[in-house]
Formats: structure tokens, C-alpha cells, sequence
């Protein structure tokens, strides 16, 4: 059977780690309680949270005890960023996240048998810390000098950094020494983004109660241009349905560059090395039928959203192309697909056609554009070309009453809703 590590850094889910001997050893020799923390800046998670959550996740499948930490004191101050000061929320708005986050991250794990995940929250152990003590107890074993190299510390020091997020590793530090200490946890792993952080807790119990931990890091995942996976031009892809539709989730992996997409398989699926090489080679041979991204959305959209959401996006995504029924779509995929495709509003009372349609959608500069490629047959609504470009978008035109989807040639498809 394959180790854990050897998996892991097979899929390219290792940056950094803390002597890899050791570690090997220790995960080796028996179950080993270790945890990931995720602060509640947001309402939700993203992409890149799910990287880490999923990492937990194999772990636990290999044997290995998960503690899920949300930061109900962290995410009260949120980690320092180069691009400057946070705006803090107020506790009331954290507390809500929390329970949101804690109800998400525990869809992923198991919290049943010898290996059950356990949800932690930072609040309990910080929430009665007197200053005092803070300062006695963890405050005295950071030296100022080491806290200043940090290098999202050294690149605010001109432009500012107020004391409550320089601090903020001092805290980070203390959950691990606190989760070693009442759960035996001996390794947390986190983003390479968070490598400053983790080791600084590494060092914190090695100076406080002498004791020897571990740290692991996954890498930062890029696109092909080197910047940040997990962005799209309507912005961050969450895990929360209610901010990103499973539709625009999965769209958001349909769209994943050839370059990375065996890459994402790797690291985002469950799905065998083996059979992901056999991917790498169909896609290599026939980019064109994009197998590797259709298996990737199918994949990590079932993982968060479900098997039948899934489906539902992928039938979506052919049905607006014409290679589906457009009758068969849920309401709500539906609506959600042809938002993401910039569907425009129309009024009802107006009466629109299916030029003002084209407009309103963007498909055509102008009502005479749109006159233009209905004559010439290249209209279409709900997948049925269209010959008269005055025909009224209302009754049988209309699915659920209330969107048409239009399309131009075979590939400039967007929609209406009419109300």
C-alpha cells in the first residue's frame, strides 16, 4: 500500500514540510491526530481552502485522526496581507461564519470510529486569556527580530502594520500548542502561504513544553500565467451554493487550461494515479474533447455540491449548446446557467422580441444586427433556429414561463428573463 506522503507528494501536494523522516515515521507507526485551521474572514470557503480541506481528507482515509479548526479568535483579526490592513468585522458577523464554515468543512470529513474528525474553535481557549498571561506564557517566546523577518511583516513595515496583526502568529502558534496539548496532535498541515505561521507553532511547542511536532504545506495553486487558481472574471469561486452556483463551480474547472488541468486532477480528485495518467494520454492525444476538464468539473463539483448537481451542470453546460434538452434542466440550474452567460432582464409589458432579445443579451450591436443574423439563420432560441425576428418572446418561447435561452451561431449564447 502506497504511504500517505508518497501519495501526496506523487500529486504534487507537498511544498514545504518539516523533516520528512521523521514524519514518515510518525504517520508510520499509528494513527496521528493532526489539524487545519481556517479563519472566518468570508462567509464562506474557496477554492483554495478546499485544497487543504481535501488534504485532510486523505489523511483521515490513510488512517490519521483530523481536528478542523475555525478561528473564531483569529478570524476576529484575520492574517496579515502584503496588500495591507483588514477591515475587521464585528464578532457578531464572525460568529455567524463560524457556525457557516464549521457546517461546511464538515461535509468532507468522517466523524465516526477511531479516526472521527473533531471541530475545534480557537474562542475557547483565548476567550478567558487575561493580557497577562498572554504575554507570560506564549508572548515571551517570540524574539521581536524573527517576527520582524517575516516576510509579509518586512513588506508592510514601511507601509504600515498595526500591532494587532503582527501579533497575529502568536496567536496562530498557540492553537497548535493548545491542540497539542488536549488532543496529542502532532502535525498540522496548511497553504505554503501559512508556512511562516505553522513553523512558528512548531517552534513554540519545542520551546514551551519541549515537545517535537511536524509541520506539512501544499503548494500555492497557480494558473499557467503563475497567478492565483481560484479567481474568474465574476471573482472568487466559493464552496457556498448560495454564492457561487454548482453551475458557475463547475464551469470554473470546465475552463481549466490544458497546461493545468492534469495538474488540478491530481490535486483536487480522489481519482486513482494510475487512471489520471491514462487522462493525461487521451488528452494529450485530443485536447479538443476537453476529457480531462469534463472529468475534473464532474469530479471536484460532486465532491462539494453532489452527484445530482454534478449532472445538472453538466447537462446544463451541453443543453445551452444544443446538445441537450433544455426542458430537463431544474429551474435553478437553469437560471443559474444563464446568469453566468450575462443573461439580461426584460419586462413582460414591453412585449420583447426576439431582436430586442439579441440586443439585450449582447449577442447583437443592434437591432438591425440582430434582424441580420436571424435572416441569415444563425438565431436561435431554446435551441430552435428562428425565422421571424418580431416574433413576441411569451408562452411556448418561454421556459418556466419566465427565460428563453438565446443563441448566435454555435457558440455566443447568453439569455433573457422575462418578468
Amino acid at each position: 500500500m502506497t504511504h500517505v506522503l508518497d501519495d501526496l507528494d506523487a500529486r504534487g501536494l507537498i511544498a514545504h514540510s518539516t523533516d520528512r523522516d521523521a514524519l514518515r515515521a510518525e504517520l508510520s507507526a499509528g494513527p496521528v491526530t493532526y489539524y487545519v485551521g481556517f479563519d472566518p474572514t468570508a462567509p464562506s470557503l474557496h477554492i483554495g481552502n478546499l485544497l487543504q480541506i481535501l488534504t485532510a481528507r486523505r489523511l483521515q482515509l490513510a488512517g490519521h485522526k483530523p481536528l478542523l479548526l475555525v478561528g473564531g479568535s483569529t478570524g476576529l483579526i484575520g492574517d496579515p496581507k502584503e496588500a495591507g490592513e483588514r477591515i475587521m468585522n464585528t464578532k457578531e458577523t464572525v460568529g455567524e461564519w463560524v457556525e457557516r464554515i464549521a457546517s461546511q468543512v464538515s461535509r468532507f470529513v468522517d466523524f465516526d470510529g477511531p479516526t472521527g474528525a473533531t471541530l475545534v474553535n480557537n474562542l475557547d481557549w483565548t476567550a478567558g486569556l487575561s493580557t497577562i498571561d498572554f504575554l507570560r506564557d506564549i508572548g515571551k517566546h517570540f524574539p521581536v527580530n524573527r517576527m520582524l523577518a517575516r516576510d509579509v511583516v518586512s513588506s508592510r513595515l514601511e507601509s504600515g502594520i498595526s500591532y494587532t496583526e503582527f501579533s497575529y502568529v502568536l496567536l496562530q502558534s498557540m492553537d497548535y500548542l493548545e491542540l497539542y496539548r488536549r488532543h496529542g496532535c502532532v502535525l498540522q498541515t496548511g497553504g505554503s502561504d501559512q508556512w511562516g505561521n505553522i513553523t512558528a507553532g512548531v517552534e513554540l511547542i519545542r520551546r514551551a513544553d519541549a515537545g517535537k511536532v511536524h509541520a506539512l504545506a501544499t503548494p500555492l495553486i497557480t494558473k499557467a500565467d503563475g497567478t492565483k487558481f481560484g479567481k474568474t472574471e465574476s471573482g472568487t469561486v466559493w464552496l457556498d451554493p448560495d454564492l457561487t452556483s454548482p453551475y458557475a463551480f463547475y464551469q470554473s474547472w470546465i475552463q481549466a487550461e490544458d497546461s493545468k488541468v492534469v495538474e488540478y486532477l491530481r490535486q483536487f480528485t480522489f481519482i486513482p494515479l494510475e487512471e489520471i495518467a491514462v487522462l493525461e494520454a487521451e488528452h494529450a492525444e485530443k485536447p479538443g474533447l476537453r476529457l480531462a476538464q469534463r472529468r475534473l468539473a464532474a469530479e471536484v463539483t460532486t465532491i462539494v455540491h453532489g452527484a445530482d448537481e454534478a449532472a445538472a451542470a453538466e447537462l446544463a453546460a451541453g443543453a445551452l449548446f444544443g446538445r441537450g434538452e433544455l426542458g430537463e434542466l431544474p429551474e435553478p440550474t437553469l437560471a443559474a446557467a444563464l446568469r453566468e452567460a450575462g443573461a439580461a432582464d426584460l419586462s413582460a409589458a414591453d412585449r420583447p422580441t426576439i431582436v430586442d432579445a439579441l440586443v439585450a443579451s449582447g449577442l447583437a450591436d443592434s437591432k438591425s444586427a440582430a434582424r441580420r443574423a436571424v435572416a441569415d439563420g444563425g438565431a436561435y432560441v431554446n435551441n430552435v433556429r428562428v425565422t421571424d425576428p418580431d416574433q413576441v418572446l411569451e408562452g411556448d418561447l418561454l421556459l418556466y414561463s419566465t427565460w428563453a435561452v438565446v443563441r448566435k451561431g454555435k457558440r455566443s449564447v447568453s439569455g433573457v428573463r422575462i418578468s
